[in-house]
């Protein structure tokens, strides 16, 4: 209700054209699907397979799927969601998601990477946790936020080594987990891969047997 009344008082702009009235228009959401990521979402080397994973790499997940390059709208998107306090994003970043992935099975659970504390603090909502139930939504799956975080550190401005360190001591679910599920676990940017690697190890720790991620977009670290 408030994003409405906030669209009234001062209306958003795309991303992309910067047409007034909305985030992401249609047409700008057509450029962002209709090139989808053709590289491995965990390394962003090669040609992947139908799984999204290359054969070089070894991860705790089985399938993964990626939106696209963080560049250009798909960037300032994400961009406004996280740093802009643009609430409103985890509509159209959800139905980008929503038109990526295929036809789930009903065993699914979706879990969101779990936000640091300190930024759901500076934006007044877990990111991660609104695409997940609006993903949840759309597809009438359940969202179980069983990982959670152990540690506070921040990945942004981090090496590659710092964020692989960091993200191996972050993650832990306590609760053991259903065989029979399959976990999707969602993350926004994929960048060295170890966030989604370690968190879906997270999940194989605690009993799942299969894991898939499904990320919003992939960046190369600088």
């Amino acid at each position: 209700m408030i994003d409405d009344l906030l669209q009234i008082i001062a209306p958003h702009h795309c991303c992309g054209c910067d047409k007034i009235g909305t985030l992401l228009c249609d047409n700008c959401k057509y450029d962002i699907v209709s090139e989808p990521l053709e590289t491995c979402v965990a390394c962003g080397k090669g040609l992947a397979s139908k799984t999204g994973i290359c054969a070089s790499c070894r991860v705790p997940y089985d399938r993964a799927w990626c939106i696209g390059e963080r560049h250009d709208t798909l960037q300032r998107l994400i961009g406004n969601y996280k740093f802009t306090n643009a609430r409103a994003a985890y509509r159209p970043l959800t139905r980008l998601l929503d038109e990526q992935l295929p036809v789930l099975p009903e065993s699914v659970r979706i879990v969101p990477v779990p936000t640091v504390a300190s930024h759901i603090r500076e934006r007044g909502y877990d990111h991660m946790l609104l695409i997940a139930r609006e993903l949840g939504r759309l597809r009438a799956l359940p969202v179980e936020a069983l990982i959670t975080r152990q540690t506070a550190t921040k990945q942004r401005d981090a090496t590659r080594r710092q964020r692989i360190v960091q993200a191996k001591q972050a993650f832990i679910c306590t609760r053991p987990l259903d065989e029979e599920a399959i976990y999707l676990l969602l993350d926004d940017v994929v960048t060295t891969g170890a966030t989604v690697k370690y968190a879906a190890q997270a999940l194989v720790d605690a009993g799942a047997k299969t894991v898939w991620v499904a990320a919003i977009s992939r960046q190369p670290l600088d």
